[in-house]
Order: structure tokens, then sequence, then C-alpha cells
């Protein structure tokens, strides 16, 4: 099946990534050493504000609770979705994408050097040593703007990956900055995390200023990169108009189709983020110190799990290697419902357990993104990216505050319940998918289905 170029949605199954351009042959070198490094420099940055352990924790000194977290996520999801999708067309039409990508990896740095300055000034603390009224929305509105302009760094990251890394070689990329990378995040955070958490009066500055730094070199990495210039068009859109070209992908495209299913369960996930670390509390004291092994542990599982999925994915598939992926981060609200039933004092001290699986997590997502990239035509990579956005950010747009309710009401247990079903459905849907390397597509009939004088 093919559609015109002029239409919205070009589904033409996998031949755009089966011939990868040749192009990226003479440059193969110096552009993995960049991707690798920019995804170094992120990963040493991300793990002194770790969503599931740090920001919470943040959120929760400065006077937020339930509700508050669960709107954590909602902006987290917003900033990956909707940014991107209106962002999508611009980055289509760009002859070179290095300058944008570069350009939104240094505007990831500005809202944690805006955070850091506030925290070193003082002005966030009020007469009583508490934080001022004020200071939780201030943060949620910078928290906010993190999110848009990662959310157009990654459709960037992505989008110049499926047009300088062949397909058989982004698994490898992955495995290569998580390998690098996580030990470099895990020393720094070791390092200088505990300290700073002693004392977060005045740690938290210090604290928001390495990401902002990390974040920055990020963006400067980039420019290095060798990128032939593309010739793309497309008309300039409404700005209902791009939702809309993104559900024609969804209804046009089955294999899209069932990576939205996937991805919509998946983010369940998401909504259970910013609620662990209180389940694991529980009101106890507690020293904050702790975080810095738990932040650790979750980023020394996501480099191991990575030396299976990588290697898995270049070789059998991003399919086979989301069966692995998907089943592991299923376990982490498992492991909550069983932190629930041990003492508070037996639970805080093997709570780090519960940030084993949570490591699946970075990339599960990056084997989603691989495989959209794989199922879309390369012009159309960018189109696919946001879909795949929109599809886990929906469901925490609408779920993430009633969770916050719902914990409020009923409590942890019945929500990680849920949330593990949910998981254990996504990971079931996983071998629903088609799988490109081996030529299947959900838009082919099946070959019984083919009349025999029909067929070649």
């Amino acid at each position: 099946m093919r559609y015109s170029d002029e239409l919205p949605v070009d589904v033409e199954p996998y031949a755009s990534s089966l011939a990868s351009d040749r192009r990226e042959d003479r440059d193969a070198g110096t552009n993995f050493v960049c991707l690798a490094l920019h995804q170094i420099f992120l990963r040493v940055g991300w793990i002194f504000k770790t969503e599931s352990v740090v920001i919470p924790v943040f959120m929760d000194f400065i006077g937020g609770g339930p509700v508050l977290r669960g709107w954590l996520m909602v902006l987290n999801r917003i900033g990956f979705s909707l940014p991107p999708v209106l962002f999508s067309r611009r980055l289509k039409i760009a002859p070179r994408k290095k300058w944008l990508f570069a350009a939104c990896s240094l505007g990831m740095a500005v809202p944690f050097a805006c955070l850091s300055l506030l925290w070193f000034s003082g002005i966030w603390q009020g007469p009583d040593g508490k934080a001022r009224w004020w200071m939780p929305m201030v943060f949620l509105f910078l928290y906010a703007l993190f999110f848009v302009v990662t959310g157009m760094n990654q459709l960037a990251a992505h989008a110049l990956q499926g047009k300088v890394i062949r397909e058989t070689r982004r698994g490898r990329l992955f495995m290569v900055s998580i390998v690098l990378g996580s030990p470099l995040a895990i020393a720094a955070a070791w390092l200088w995390m505990p300290g700073w958490l002693a004392e977060p009066i005045w740690g938290f500055g210090p604290l928001f200023a390495l990401p902002a730094i990390a974040f920055a070199l990020a963006g400067i990495t980039v420019l290095a990169l060798r990128e032939e210039p593309d010739d793309f068009q497309q008309e300039q859109s409404k700005v209902w108009e791009y939702f809309h070209h993104s559900w024609e992908v969804v209804r046009d495209d089955a294999d899209c189709r069932r990576l939205a299913v996937m991805a919509a369960l998946f983010s369940a996930t998401f909504m259970l983020f910013p609620h662990y670390v209180a389940a694991l509390v529980g009101g106890e004291d507690f020293d904050l110190r702790k975080l810095a092994l738990w932040v650790c542990v979750q980023n020394a599982s996501t480099a191991l799990f990575s030396l299976v999925a990588g290697p898995l994915a270049d070789r059998r598939g991003n399919r086979a290697a989301l069966h692995f992926t998907m089943a592991g981060a299923a376990l982490a609200p498992l492991f909550g419902l069983v932190a629930l039933l041990a003492p508070p004092a037996l639970r805080i001290e093997y709570a780090w357990w519960l940030f084993v699986p949570i490591g699946f997590t970075p990339i599960t997502l990056r084997l989603l993104a691989n495989y959209a990239l794989e199922i879309a035509p390369r012009h159309d990579h960018p189109k696919y990216i946001s879909v795949l956005g929109l599809s886990l950010a929906l469901p925490v747009i609408v779920g993430a505050p009633l969770v916050g309710l719902a914990i409020n009401g009923v409590g942890f247990a019945l929500v990680f319940a849920a949330g593990f079903l949910a998981l254990a459905v996504a990971a079931g849907q996983s071998f629903r998918i088609a799988e490109p390397r081996r030529g299947e597509s959900a838009n082919l009939p099946a070959l019984d289905a083919i009349p025999p004088d029909s067929r070649d």
C-alpha cells in the first residue's frame, strides 16, 4: 500500500529502514561518537533529577503532596508529546537537523540553571525557614519548561539518529552510551549527592547546577556531527491539523496502531514513578542520603540490562528486546506491593530492590522509539516519534492526577496492583507487534488470506 507524498501519511512498511541511507557510511564513526557523547552527558545530568527519586523528594521538601506529585508526570508527558507534534514539521524541513538538536539540548540547561540560582539566592525560603508558598508553582513552571524543550530534543535526537545511524547499530549506540554513561553518572552521584542531600537547605543548589552544566555540554557535543542536508517539504498546517495527521498515522498504519496501544499501556509506569519513595518511606524519619544509593542502583540496573537488550535488539530485532524489557518493567509495582507488606525499618533497608526493575524504563523507551523508526518511512520519522510520544502521554495526562487522588483515598496497594496489571498487559502486547527485520507487517495480509493465483 502506497499513499501519495502529498498526503500527511505515507505508509510503506519498512522500505526506508531496510534500504538505509548510504551517506551514513562516510561519517559513521564521527556521528556514532558524537551521539554517544551526547547521551553520556545527558545521563550524567539526568541522574541528579531522577523522576522516581530526586524530584518527588524535592517537591515534598518545598511543600508538595500526592496530588502535586501526580502533576509532575503530567507535565513530564505533556512536554514529551504535545510540543514534539508541533515541532515535527519544523524539524522535518530543516536541511541540517543538528542545529535544532543542539539548540534544544542547550535549552534543557536553562530551567535547572534558573532553579539553581534561585536556590543559591535564598529567596525561596521564608522567615520560618520553610519554602515560600509560591515555590511549588515556580518549580512546576520550570519543570514544565524543561520537558517542553526536552520533548523537542528527544524528537530531534531520534530523527537525527534515524538519519545517520543504521537500524542495526542503534542498539549498539544505546548500549555504549549506557555502559560508559552510567558508571560516570553513578560515580558523580555517589561522590556528591549524599553530601548535598545531607544539607538540603543549600544542597539543592549545586545538585541542580550539575545537570545544567551536563545538558549544556551535551548540546555543544552535537555541533560536531557530520550531516548531509535534506530536501523535505511540507506545507504549513493549522495547529489542530498536526494532531489530526498523527491520528491518521494511527488509523492507516496497523503497525503503528499496535505500537500505540502498547505504549499507552506502558505509560502506567510513569504514573507510579513519583509515589514509590513516599510509599517506601511511609512517614518515617528518613535520611535523604539513602536516595543516592537508590538512584545509583537504578542507573546500574539500566546499564546491566542494556548489555542484554542492546545486542538482542541489533541481532533479533526490537520486538524481541521489548519482550524482555516490558516484562522486567512490570516487576517494579509488584516489588512495591511486596515492600508495603514489610515492617517500615526492613522496607527502607531493602528499598533499593524496587529500583532495580525501574532500570528497564529508559531502555524500553529507547526500544519503542527505535521500533517506531523502523516501521516509518524516513521522511516521516518525526511524525511517528510524535505519535509514540502522544501514546505515552495521553493516559498520563488523564490518569496521573487521578492516581494521586486514589492514593489519598485507597492507599498505595490498590494503585500498585492496577499498575502491575497494566504493565503485564503491555508485555503481552509486545508479542502482537510485527517484526520488520523478518518482513512482517500488520499492514500486509497474511499469506493464507491471499488467493493462490495472486501470490508471487
